[in-house]
């Protein structure tokens, strides 16, 4: 029974909001600036390299261990499950009314970086060059996962984890929604510009 509490935890650790609290070093509360987003992009945008990086490896970390810990106790789909809810907890996150408040990325890339190491050098290649291309990080955000989603039935993977593509990748794509609007009405931020 113990073991099923690494799933709390794991949604616990989603919800940890490392941007908000590196906002709140700076005085700035992310969540009315920018996109409003707890994420990285808004944290590199407002609160400049060195916390968006803190920021980043906190998300990646949180990721990470979710889908470690479901992994060690229950095999594949205790790491996709711990995962999706360390997503989860950081998306809709319960501090802030479970309304949508990230974008579930970099949790993303540490569960995928846990889980499928080969798909996440792809992955981030990939996510690299559309960024470097357009400058539009989201473009390269969602690149990147419906990358996750082809390269996991390319190469052998277990069952669990291409749900888990499958899944990931939807809710990715949902919620960067607001992003392809902005992008077609060329007021999405790109990577570089002032706040």
């Amino acid at each position: 029974m113990s073991r099923y509490l690494i799933f709390i935890l794991a949604y616990c650790l989603g919800a940890i909001p490392f941007a908000y609290l590196a906002g709140r070093l700076k005085g700035i509360d992310v969540r009315r600036h920018g996109s409003g987003n707890i994420g990285t992009t808004n944290a590199f945008r407002l609160l400049g390299v060195k916390l968006g990086i803190a920021v980043l490896l906190g998300d990646f970390l949180k990721g990470a261990l979710s889908a470690s810990l479901g992994l060690w106790a229950f095999g594949p789909w205790g790491g996709i499950i711990g995962g999706l809810l360390a997503m989860a907890g950081h998306s809709w996150n319960p501090l802030f009314g479970l309304r949508p408040s990230g974008k579930g990325v970099a949790a993303g890339f540490g569960i995928i970086a846990v889980l499928m190491p080969k798909v996440t050098l792809i992955a981030v290649l990939v996510f690299l060059l559309v960024v470097w291309l357009t400058r539009y990080v989201s473009m390269g955000s969602v690149t990147g996962a419906l990358t996750v989603l082809v390269t996991v039935f390319v190469f052998p993977q277990p069952f669990a984890y291409r749900v888990f593509g499958v899944v990931a990748v939807l809710a990715v794509l949902v919620l960067h929604r607001a992003n392809f609007q902005r992008v077609l009405k060329g007021t999405e931020h790109r990577f570089g510009d002032k706040k």
